[in-house]
């Protein structure tokens, strides 16, 4: 895999209200964290690019909103902003795609030159998953990381539950099946940049 001296990663909602159990339910991935954590060293230290994206929640009641605490990056992202030799973006969204937040992602990358992206980050199968499909349809090659993401079981229509592993490799088979972007693990994704 070859990844470019500008290409960027887009660190999406890795924030302090994903830990609230008791509101999301389980989750998978312990070690996405660390996983997460290490892609952010490796490209600061490779003077590449990183967008950290924060979710400002509408809905009243979610640990995302603004003002509570669960808004705010987790510990070891906030200890990791402004730490890095390349550029560095702040966007904040309210819905599922980092290419919708402000300021304008796809405006901010194109200005940069840059052509390739790596996602990782909360939630697999909703968010990071949304930005992956999305820079995909505006024509970026896009790199998946998926063990530095995780999700929560979930239900849908008629009562269907699927378990946050099946959401994620459903979420994997979908990007990568449909040429969305490569789903990859990060320590492949830490090599190429050394």
């Amino acid at each position: 895999m070859e990844i470019s001296g500008n290409a960027a990663l887009v660190v999406v909602d890795v924030q302090q209200g994903f830990e609230e159990e008791a509101y999301w339910g389980p989750r998978n991935n312990p070690d996405a964290d660390t996983n997460i954590a290490g892609l952010i060293d490796a490209w600061q230290a490779s003077g590449r690019p990183v967008v950290f994206v924060r979710h400002d929640s509408t809905e009243p009641g979610s640990p995302l909103r603004v003002g509570y605490s669960g808004n705010a990056f987790k510990e070891y992202v906030e200890e990791r902003r402004g730490k890095g030799h390349g550029s560095e973006l702040l966007l904040t969204k309210s819905v599922n795609s980092a290419f919708y937040g402000t300021p304008d992602l796809d405006a901010w990358l194109r200005e940069a030159g840059v052509r390739q992206i790596v996602v990782a980050g909360i939630q697999t199968n909703m968010c990071a998953e949304t930005t992956a499909r999305m820079g995909g349809n505006l024509g970026y090659e896009v790199f998946f990381a998926f063990d530095a993401t995780y999700t929560f079981d979930a239900v849908g229509p008629w009562g269907w539950a699927l378990g946050a592993d099946e959401l994620a490799r459903a979420t994997a088979v979908t990007l990568h099946g449909g040429g969305f972007a490569s789903v990859v693990r990060s320590a492949e994704l830490v090599a190429a940049v050394k």
